[in-house]
């Protein structure tokens, strides 16, 4: 149950965070997402990637990796990068962002996946979805989208994680395609956790604060 409750309490958390304190995106938010790309990051080197190598999959295995960090950058072509913590779409906007709600719908639905397989991802999840929670709220609160536009957006946002375990629980026959499906979804994380750790500072400098915010990250999910 613990895998169906927490997205959606994280997605609530991010949005209740924007309307109650009503932050700037600045360097907080920027060390938060650090902190979740390093954390996510490490849990899929730490667990996912183990596990699928120990199959012996052979180059099937790197294949479906590769393709999962293809799909994950042709997702971003409409998402415009909220997977990462941003989003670059016209502030003036009335109509719904279907092409940014259908490709987020895809990468949470596929992130689903494989939460009943690996207890500690969940957290992962959680960390990540927080801040994508945080700054599409803020962004769509800056929009003359209409309120109950908002709201749909970011319910169905919020449930697409659970569904995606749910699929993964009752597809019959599913189990049969469980290393090729987890290393998709490796390429996907690899991909957003690389991106969040080299977006999250300005011109890419060092930055103390930074680092102990990703050494933490490594070190919890290495805990977990």
């Amino acid at each position: 149950m613990i895998d169906y409750l927490l997205p959606i309490i994280a997605v609530l958390i991010g949005f209740l965070f924007v309307i109650v304190v009503r932050p700037k995106e600045g360097k907080a938010l920027k060390l938060f997402l650090a902190f979740s790309g390093a954390f996510l990051l490490s849990l899929t080197v730490f667990n996912l990637l183990p596990e699928v190598y120990h199959q012996d999959h052979g180059k099937t295995v790197g294949i479906c990796i590769m393709l999962g960090i293809l799909l994950q950058i042709f997702l971003e072509f409409f998402s415009k990068g909220a997977e990462h913590g941003h989003v670059h779409s016209p502030r003036k906007t009335q109509t719904f962002p279907w092409l940014l709600f259908i490709s987020l719908s895809i990468h949470s639905v596929l992130e689903g996946f494989p939460l009943h397989h690996h207890n500690t991802l969940v957290y992962g999840i959680v960390i990540h979805k927080i801040p994508i929670a945080i700054v599409l709220t803020a962004f769509f609160l800056k929009t003359k989208m209409k309120k109950w536009h908002i709201a749909v957006f970011l319910i169905f946002f919020a449930l697409m994680t659970p569904l995606g375990t749910f699929l993964s629980e009752n597809i019959e026959g599913i189990a049969k395609f469980q290393v090729p499906i987890s290393a998709l979804i490796i390429g996907i994380f690899l991909h957003i956790s690389t991106i969040i750790l080299f977006e999250s500072s300005e011109g890419h400098k060092f930055n103390f604060t930074k680092l102990a915010v990703i050494i933490t990250g490594i070190l919890i999910a290495y805990i977990l």
